[in-house]
């Protein structure tokens, strides 16, 4: 049975930040995601999840001016000092919270670099921080993401996703698959995710079009959620969705997959 997680970014919005650990856990939710801790202390936030009896399944690593646009500085060229310093602010909240998976966004390249110039900075930089997490016991996780959503982004394949982490050469390097991006931008959802099942530790889901929960557009979620627990998916699913209306009136898909308190 598919473990699902809260992406409180995206979920239960009707409410500030910190009160979304206590909502999800009403909701049934066990496990919970966002993009970034950062603006929070760790103690605050390690009390939310103790509270709420909530696991932190996932963060990103710190990825450059995000209410400016930007969207993760992992293949720009000129910031390789900053990005080393938000791999040791990440593992600092990652290790305060029991967290033991981060998502590094690759980032929108800039017009100026080259597209091989920014595929080798991004190799470099996954080479630094595959190593120094997974001493920490820390999954390093990279993410493919559509080029509808944000322009320019320069991770957008699961198997563009699979050659870097061969050029990156670590075993603690793997794909964060998004099924909603990947939809947009291959399909053949089943078959990818099985070929691909030993690099996948994480997955997110919404639908498409909209963004919004499974139900509300093209995929077939309860077929490919069955298919993805029959072969032997174990780790969390994220839901990173825009709900059409409020998260507790578009929960009732998830029905069969939480817990209710």
């Amino acid at each position: 049975m598919p473990r699902l997680c809260a992406n409180l970014t995206m979920l239960f919005n009707e409410v500030p930040f910190t009160e979304r650990f206590g909502a999800a856990a009403r909701a049934g939710f066990r496990g919970v995601e966002y993009l970034f801790p950062y603006d929070y202390g760790k103690q605050q936030l390690l009390e939310a999840l103790q509270k709420h009896d909530l696991v932190q399944v996932l963060h990103n690593l710190p990825a450059g001016n995000w209410a400016g646009g930007e969207r993760g500085i992992g293949c720009h060229p000129q910031r390789m000092a900053e990005f080393r310093e938000g791999v040791d602010l990440a593992i600092e909240y990652a290790v305060a919270l029991g967290c033991t998976q981060v998502n590094c966004l690759a980032g929108i390249r800039p017009n100026q670099v080259d597209p091989m110039d920014a595929r080798e900075t991004f190799i470099r930089n996954l080479q630094y921080a595959a190593p120094k997490l997974q001493e920490a016991g820390i999954k390093l996780l990279i993410e493919p993401i559509n080029t509808r959503d944000i322009p320019g982004f320069f991770l957008n394949y699961t198997q563009q996703a699979a050659d870097i982490i061969k050029a990156v050469g670590s075993d603690n390097l793997f794909i964060q698959y998004d099924i909603y991006h990947a939809q947009i931008m291959e399909g053949d959802l089943a078959r990818t995710i099985e070929t691909s099942l030993k690099l996948i530790p994480h997955m997110q889901l919404a639908d498409n079009p909209g963004r919004h929960e499974p139900g509300s557009g093209e995929i077939n979620f309860p077929w490919l959620l069955g298919h993805i627990d029959r072969i032997g998916y174990g780790g969390w699913i994220g839901c990173e969705y825009k709900p059409a209306t409020t998260t507790e009136a578009g929960l009732g898909w998830a029905e069969p997959y939480l817990r209710r308190a």
